[in-house]
C-alpha cells in the first residue's frame, strides 16, 4: 500500500482523507483486475459480479448473499446491460432478484416492493402462477421460469 502524504499547511485533514485514501488504495488494483478480466461491471453506483458458475434461484441468492452481496436486480436499463454483459459472455440465461408475489402472475422484488423498471419478453409474465421466479434471456428480456433450473449467478454490491 503507498503512503498517504497530507499537506497540514492547508490545515486538519479531512476524516475521510485519513480513513478512506488508504482503503481506497488498498480495493482500487483489485477491482482494476477484476474489470480487465471481465468479472465486473459497473451501473447505477452498482457493481455486478459473476464466476461463470450456475445454481438454482435459492442457491443463487444464497451464494450472492454469502458474498456479501445479493442476486441482480435491475432497477434501470443500464443495470439491466450490466446484467446482461454477463448472460451474454457465458451465453446462458440468469435468475433476477425478482419473485412472484402472492397473486399469481404478478412479480416484485425479494424485498417485497413492486419493481420500477421490468424488461418482460413479449406476452410475458405467462406462467399463470406455476413460474415463480424470474430469468434474463440473452437479448435482455425477462421471463418467468421455474425456480429449480441451473441459471448463471449474477450478484450485486
Amino acid at each position: 500500500m503507498g503512503t498517504l502524504s497530507i499537506n497540514w499547511n492547508i490545515g486538519f485533514p479531512d476524516w475521510k482523507e485519513v480513513f478512506y485514501l488508504p482503503l481506497l488504495s488498498a480495493l482500487f488494483p483489485p477491482l482494476a483486475v477484476l474489470r480487465l478480466n471481465k468479472m465486473i461491471t459497473e451501473s447505477g453506483g452498482k457493481i455486478f459480479a459473476s464466476n461463470g458458475k450456475s445454481a438454482d434461484f435459492e442457491a443463487t441468492v444464497e451464494k450472492c448473499r454469502e458474498a456479501g452481496g445479493s442476486i441482480a436486480t435491475p432497477r434501470s436499463p443500464g443495470e439491466n446491460d450490466a446484467i446482461l454483459y454477463f448472460v451474454k459472455y457465458f451465453n446462458t440465461y440468469a435468475y433476477l432478484g425478482i419473485k412472484q408475489s402472492l397473486i399469481p402472475g404478478k412479480f416484485q422484488l425479494l424485498n417485497g416492493a413492486q419493481p420500477s423498471y421490468t424488461n418482460w419478453y413479449s406476452n410475458e409474465p405467462s406462467g399463470k402462477g406455476e413460474e415463480e421466479c424470474v430469468e434474463m434471456y440473452t437479448d435482455g428480456t425477462w421471463n418467468d421460469k421455474k425456480c429449480n433450473k441451473n441459471h448463471l449467478i449474477v450478484c450485486q454490491f
